[in-house]
């Protein structure tokens, strides 16, 4: 039985040469629509058109630079139309929006292809760890794969320089640390001497163009990997994909294809199904060092703070503590505090301040019934790994991540 679903069509007719703090116009309206997540957008060129001035362009010979009409055509839901509307008509100055009713059926395989990253860094096998470590932290990657000439021999992960190399502190934390301190975390003892081929995981598990999202999701989360690089039949290097690529386009697509069969079976679980209940916790007067100390004893690295009970007043990441004390510009605290978030060192018993004077009371959390779906969009929307999930009173109920989700949706 065919699938029909309710849509709205947004047509946006502009000319080629119109422009947006000068890129090309259509380009712009494009680029939007991407970033918010539409279904999809298709820009066709005219041959011939006129428009509320009655000038005729066309791309007849002896006229090919005048300003040829474009048309940029968006298929959506209609709610996600409507709220896509505002932004096309504050971009367009010189055109006409159409809205049209309709009715479609989306055809939506999501593969490997439409989600990876195409511009991949990589280096040799021969390359220096202090080399690797700057590009991964310059590029801001958190993987790296390694080649002998096209061949791809293995790859450099975050984990994998904690683990082998003993970096210190992990990739995601360098940019909070002051620069002052920065290159002792960034550059340990341990790298002398050390290059590519030293710590790299080999041999490595890769993805065929052809392979599906729902194939990616499950050896993922049979194998416990963050990120795959994408390779070619004959072994070339194409791109690599990780579990917030395919999150996030989950997260896009999730908006048409609820009503349709393309996402993965585990898509239909609430956060209810999937939440963390084992989560640190709080009073606001807790001192900090024993804040810290259960900060640093949870996989979670974060703390919850509630009142008696358990409605949710703040939470405090390890990034958050290392941002007040260099605001406070005490050095000798920041670098105390990152031998304890290294675990260099104990919680010093004299650190001073309070769990509610150093957590973040803006806490972003969801509802137990949400659907995997809802929590996707709301992680990729804030840029967060885990999610707080609390019932209708603020009440703390426990905590999910993208490593639970990943494994729900690759749940047959």
């Amino acid at each position: 039985m065919l699938k029909l679903i309710d849509v709205k069509t947004l047509k946006i007719f502009v000319g080629e040469a119109a422009r947006h703090k000068g890129m090309p116009l259509y380009d712009v309206i494009v680029g939007e629509a991407r970033q918010r997540g539409m279904a999809g957008a298709s820009v066709s060129r005219g041959f011939m058109g006129f428009g509320a001035n009655n000038l005729l362009h066309t791309a007849k010979v002896l006229r090919l630079a005048e300003d040829l009409p474009v048309i940029v055509e968006i298929v959506d839901t209609p709610s996600r139309i409507a709220d896509f509307l505002p932004v096309v008509d504050a971009l367009v100055e010189d055109g006409s929006i159409v809205v049209q009713d309709g009715q479609a059926i989306f055809h939506l395989p999501l593969r490997i292809r439409d989600v990876m990253t195409e511009n991949v860094f990589t280096v040799d096998m021969s390359a220096t760890l202090t080399d690797v470590v700057d590009l991964l932290l310059r590029r801001e990657v958190k993987a790296v794969p390694v080649m002998d000439g096209n061949r791809i021999m293995g790859i450099i992960t975050g984990g994998d320089l904690l683990s082998r190399a003993h970096m210190p502190l992990r990739l995601d934390m360098h940019g909070y640390v002051p620069t002052g301190l920065r290159h002792e975390q960034d550059h340990c003892p341990e790298f002398e001497g050390l290059q590519a081929q030293d710590i790299m995981s080999s041999p490595v598990a890769t993805l065929n163009i052809k392979t599906t999202v729902n194939d990616a999701l499950k050896l993922m989360a049979s194998r416990n990997i963050k990120r795959l690089p994408v390779t070619a039949d004959d072994g070339t290097l194409l791109g690599i994909v990780s579990r917030t690529d395919i999150l996030a386009a989950i997260g896009r697509t999730s908006a048409v294809a609820a009503h349709l069969d393309v996402l993965p079976a585990g898509a239909h679980a609430t956060a209810r199904d999937v939440l963390y209940t084992e989560v640190p916790t709080a009073a606001p007067d807790e001192p900090l060092d024993g804040v810290l100390a259960k900060l640093v004893a949870s996989p979670l690295r974060r703390v919850v703070v509630v009142d008696k009970d358990r409605v949710i007043l703040g939470i405090v990441h390890d990034w958050d503590l290392l941002q007040r004390f260099a605001r406070q510009n005490l050095p000798s605290m920041v670098s105390k505090l990152l031998g304890v978030l290294t675990q260099r060192e104990t919680v010093p018993p004299t650190l001073e301040g309070t769990a509610e004077e150093a957590m973040v009371a803006r806490v972003v959390s969801v509802s137990p019934d949400a659907p995997l779906t809802e929590v996707i969009r709301i992680l990729m929307e804030n840029k967060i790994k885990r999610l707080v999930v609390a019932d209708k009173q603020g009440r703390l109920l426990g905590m999910v991540d993208r490593d639970v989700i990943l494994k729900a949706l690759a749940a047959q």
